[in-house]
């Protein structure tokens, strides 16, 4: 057996797992305490969109897979999917204590950072302040806020897979290394986030072309090969436990929003991925890159509850407003002025840690700190997005996969992994050092540097215009109105800008006083960690607080409203509801019924289209008929092919109204308008008037003839999301529309017990041929990717497993032999 030294071999990483637990509780205390959760919107709309497919799993013990609950119906693959063969999510689970979601991301990231900080050889406790700066930027607490839990999981485990690649290609622990990238690979992929996992990508890119520059420099090209190949066995095993995730989401892909349209009239006719507006709609200003080290730089969130002591207040006062009135005008001051359209707060690294880092550049080894500062400069130029044409448009246009992703800020993500590390190498670095001349004069330099950007950024805030993205909107805002908010914003700045001066500066006095032996290490680096986790505790205080809880959260959003029993006294089989709100970005609806709207970031692209070229005009034509008293909506026929029942516009029972013009869940068509392109598809589906005629694209579906019998009938009789069963009673061979988003890839359709080929038409539903005589039509769905991807799941989860297992083994027992 090993011999084990319980101080220097244990108890370390036992203080570290009991910080980091107890963090996580006094941070998230409400959940822990009071019983609260924290009112994240994207949590909230998730568990609207994918409430059909969790009722179906409780009541049948089987996935759905489909739901008809959002976007009039959608794979539910990225919405709420249980994978029988994720043997991984058990692990999940024991890794963050059982806690839940929110604080266990936190307490993920944490651990992740640490584990890489020590395989980077940083001492223990030093390693905890590292973890405390990545695990507590604002760029995961603003994004727990707002509940992109997933985002975060994802940004969670890139430590856990750069220690695996670490341990691997540096470190020579071949098989613990090949064990632990595989393992963190295969969890980075399960987060489901593929944006950051693209971002992650991206820095083991500028890890691995560094590690090869260094294998020609050393001559060790044979290892570094033989690494290689050992990578390409943990990334194949990561994959296969995620297969059916990948493959589904893979084949959903090509229909999605990132897929390519058919449409030529659209700018990116022909081309796979998001439209270039819609990408670089949230790109990071080159300024507000500043936010990195003093978080009031551009202001704040973009509305911020301030209190009547604020300068904003204060100034409105002086100004002469009324005392009645500023109360309600700060409870929501548009205090941020950057680039983008709004921000749920600043980009902020904490001033220390953005003071290390520029210690890691001037310390650190070459090996190391070229990399991590490439990727991270990387970071900030795709976060600045159209704000950097040149290059941003470029990378959008030819660089791999780019253009499937939004809102380029994000890449940020990068910035916020990749500082913390070098700044905690520079600190150790450093300490490891003997003072000297030649170390006090860089030393003085790097930390000059960093207090001299903070005392230059206090003096651009005496001459900043302080007008932002945002300010648009503020043209029929009075003049005093606007230099009160100037002052509000000035304030931040200046105040933040000391507020980081200061930080630095007590920190460099500890890493001198340390140096010149006035300081034990012992009670400098705690001190150092100390100083780091209130800088961000402080600022992250800002944007989640006691005011973001709520008991009963996800009850409250979705409570029953007068509005919803109205609609829910319709004991139909199945029906659709409009919410004339705001349709396309809210799923609170899809909780209660079947809607034609809902809230996600990778719709059906055809369904997407029919949003804007038909559904939302025809939107907007039920509200101009309902103020005008007009309750006929003939004539709307993408709503009313979408068998939409019920129009809402409010909470209350009238704001509920009936539409008698729904075509119903299916009919039967007498003509056929035969198109030859998507073009012509869409356009004629927008003119049709009712449901006599279907419009069909023969270019890709072939029918018998063009003209039908409607003599005789069709309808619902057993609904499932995933199954629908239709009788029908037909005197000739006829042509059924039906209600249901027509999705190529797992929806077979049968008559009388015997698979047959059905059809899309109207641009976006099902259509299907059907021989007279009495006959049951059925739908299932059950595609193939899950069914055979669950299995490889499993088996290469269990590989896995035995893997990790093996690995630990042989570790303990090398470690046995080397300690004799």
């Amino acid at each position: 057996m090993p011999k084990i030294d319980f101080k220097s071999d244990v108890l370390p990483h036992l203080i570290a797992v009991v910080i980091f637990l107890l963090i996580a509780v006094v941070f998230y205390h409400p959940i822990f305490f009071q019983n609260k959760s924290i009112y994240q919107n994207d949590v909230l709309q998730g568990f609207g969109g994918g409430q059909e497919a969790s009722v179906f799993r409780k009541e049948t013990g089987q996935e759905a897979l489909w739901v008809n609950s959002m976007f009039s119906g959608m794979p539910a693959y990225m919405i709420s999917v249980y994978w029988s063969g994720d043997f991984l999510e058990y692990l999940q689970k024991a890794m963050t204590f059982g806690m839940s979601s929110t604080p266990g991301v936190t307490f993920l990231s944490l651990m992740s950072f640490y584990i890489l900080m020590l395989v980077y050889g940083v001492r223990p406790y030093l390693a905890i302040a590292g973890a405390l700066a990545f695990g507590f930027s604002t760029f995961q607490i603003v994004s727990i806020e707002a509940g992109h839990i997933w985002k975060i999981r994802a940004m969670a485990y890139m430590p856990l897979v750069l220690a695996g690649f670490k341990l691997l290609y540096d470190k020579g622990k071949t098989y613990l290394g090949l064990a632990v990238t595989a393992l963190a690979l295969a969890l980075e992929i399960k987060a489901n986030h593929p944006q950051i996992t693209y971002y992650l990508m991206l820095v083991l890119v500028c890890y691995g072309v560094s590690t090869l520059v260094n294998a020609v420099r050393n001559k060790t090209l044979p290892a570094f090969a033989r690494n290689t190949g050992l990578l390409l066995i943990a990334v194949l095993l990561a994959v296969g436990a995620n297969m059916g995730r990948l493959w589904s989401t893979f084949e959903y892909g090509k229909f999605s929003t990132r897929g390519a349209s058919e449409l030529t009239q659209t700018e990116s006719a022909g081309t796979s991925g998001l439209d270039r507006d819609y990408v670089f709609h949230w790109s990071h200003g080159k300024l507000e890159s500043f936010t990195l080290l003093v978080p009031g730089f551009s202001g704040g969130a973009t509305r911020e509850k301030l209190d009547m002591d604020s300068k904003f207040a204060r100034s409105l006062l002086a100004s002469g407003a009324s005392p009645q009135q500023v109360p309600q005008i700060v409870q929501e001051a548009y205090t941020y002025w950057g680039d983008q359209p709004g921000v749920a707060g600043p980009i902020y690294s904490g001033a220390i840690v953005i003071a290390m880092f520029v210690l890691g550049i001037f310390f650190v080894e070459r090996k190391h700190k070229i990399w991590l500062i490439a990727a991270t400069v990387l970071s900030l130029l795709l976060a600045w997005g159209k704000n950097l044409e040149w290059f941003n448009y470029f990378m959008y246009d030819y660089f791999p996969y780019y253009n499937k992703f939004r809102a380029v800020s994000m890449a940020l993500a990068m910035a916020m992994f990749t500082i913390p590390i070098l700044a905690t190498l520079g600190v150790e670095k450093v300490l490891s050092l003997s003072l000297d001349k030649q170390l006090t004069k860089k030393l003085y330099i790097a930390l000059g540097i960093s207090l001299g950007s903070c005392l230059l950024i206090w003096l651009y805030g005496s001459m900043a215009g302080f007008r932002g993205a945002v300010d648009a909107g503020f043209s029929e805002f009075p003049p005093w109105f606007l230099s009160s908010l100037k002052d509000q914003r000035q304030h931040m700045l200046q105040s933040d800008a000391i507020r980081s001066f200061f930080f630095i500066l007590v920190a460099g006095a500890i890493i001198l006083f340390t140096l010149r032996k006035q300081l034990a290490m012992n009670i400098a680096v705690p001190l150092i960690a100390l100083l780091i986790f209130l800088d961000l505790f402080m600022v992250g205080r800002r944007y989640l607080n006691a005011e973001n809880y709520q008991r009963r959260a996800t009850d409250n959003f979705f409570q029953l409203t007068a509005a919803d029993q109205v609609i829910l006294q319709n004991k139909d089989l199945h029906y659709r509801v409009l919410n004339l709100g705001n349709p396309w970005n809210e799923a609170r609806t899809s909780y209660h019924h079947s809607s034609l709207g809902g809230y996600h970031g990778a719709k059906m692209q055809r369904y997407q289209e029919l949003i804007s070229y038909c559904l939302d005009g025809q939107k907007n034509e039920v509200i101009n008929r309902l103020r005008q008293n007009q309750l006929d909506f003939q004539g709307l026929n993408a709503i009313n092919m979408l068998n939409t029942h019920y129009f809402v516009f409010g909470s209350e029972q009238n704001s509920v109204v009936r539409n008698q013009s729904a075509y119903g869940n299916a009919w039967l068509v007498s003509t056929v308008k035969a198109v030859n392109s998507a073009d012509e598809e869409i356009e004629a589906t927008c003119q049709l008037q009712d449901q006599s005629t279907a419009v069909v694209d023969v270019t890709k579906f072939k029918l018998s003839k063009n003209d039908f019998s409607t003599s005789g009938s069709i309808r619902l009789t057993e609904y499932k999301p995933n199954y629908l069963k239709y009788e029908a009673d037909l005197t000739e061979q006829s042509l059924a529309g039906f209600s249901e988003i027509y999705y190529p890839r797992g929806w077979v359709a049968r008559i009388d017990g015997v698979e047959t080929d059905h059809i899309r038409l109207n641009y976006v539903l099902r259509g299907l041929e059907i021989p007279a005589g009495k006959h049951v039509v059925e739908f299932s769905f059950s595609p193939v990717s899950y069914r055979v991807g669950n299995k490889l799941m499993m088996g290469s989860s269990l590989t896995l497993i035995v893997l990790i297992t093996g690995s630990l083994i042989l570790a303990i027992k090398k470690r046995a032999r080397e300690n004799g």
